[in-house]
């Protein structure tokens, strides 16, 4: 299973990277994770447009889901004609979302493109990934993923503050692909973002191997929030850039 990291900025795309999105690809399948500004154009560098299998939306702020306005355009508009509707797994009313942000008729919005899945909290497969979603801690309706495949697993946060349930997602993982939004010792809103500090403390007390910080707005000291990271959880830290990429297995 390999990790790619196609845009890792938080909030708003930095000069360096779009906002967020991830290209999970195992036994020739491509889940894509968010899609959020600017996102859809680094995309291409590692993928075809029309080779992804399935998309799976944590939630939806514009900063993880935005760019399915124009993917809805590249797929609808495809010389050739649109391909068949691609499943699009998101929280309660991502199709109705994602018309009015492309200011069309929710009915049928772009439903004849996407095949829209509503997500609960539970287990189901995407082709030979498994998924475990979970919600966490975010003002929206918001979820974190547990992703396995060939006994190795990658959890991403998504968008939370502390919460038992990233934990619990993050149990024994190969690789944690975790929020840290805010710095230690600011003032931080509860429920909304994780600080390097707080992620390390998450990796720490899940026994992941490996810890990726991700989603650091450009506002964000990243040196700061590497350096608490590490004060709090032992194993390798990192920031994510985009265009990276982890093999897991």
């Amino acid at each position: 299973m390999d990790l790619t990291v196609v845009g890792c900025s938080g909030s708003f795309p930095s000069p360096d990277s779009p906002c967020s999105c991830y290209l999970v690809e195992a036994d020739g399948y491509r889940l894509v994770i968010d899609l959020g500004n600017g996102a859809l154009g680094a995309l291409q560098r590692h993928c075809g447009l029309y080779d992804v299998d399935a998309v799976l939306l944590s939630h939806l702020h514009a900063d993880h889901c935005i760019d399915m306005c124009a993917y809805w355009v590249a797929r609808n508009y495809r010389v050739g004609g649109c391909p068949d509707p691609l499943p699009v797994h998101g929280p309660q009313g991502t199709a109705e979302r994602l018309a009015r942000a492309y200011d069309m008729d929710e009915q049928p919005g772009m439903k004849e493109v996407f095949d829209f899945h509503t997500l609960t909290s539970g287990t189901f497969t995407l082709g030979p990934l498994r998924i475990t979603a979970a919600p966490v801690a975010h003002p929206v309706e918001a979820y974190g993923f547990r992703i396995e495949h060939g006994g190795h697993v990658l959890a991403y946060s998504g968008d939370t503050g502390p919460c038992p349930e990233l934990t619990t997602l993050a149990r024994d993982a190969d690789l944690l692909l975790c929020e840290a939004s805010f710095t230690h010792g600011l003032e931080d809103i509860p429920d909304l973002h994780l600080n390097g500090r707080q992620a390390g403390e998450t990796a720490a007390a899940a026994g992941a191997r490996r810890l990726v910080l991700t989603h650091i707005p450009p506002w964000t000291d990243t040196g700061r929030n590497l350096a608490d990271a590490r004060a709090a959880y032992p194993g390798p830290v990192e920031a994510a850039r985009s265009g990276a990429v982890y093999h897991l297995g």
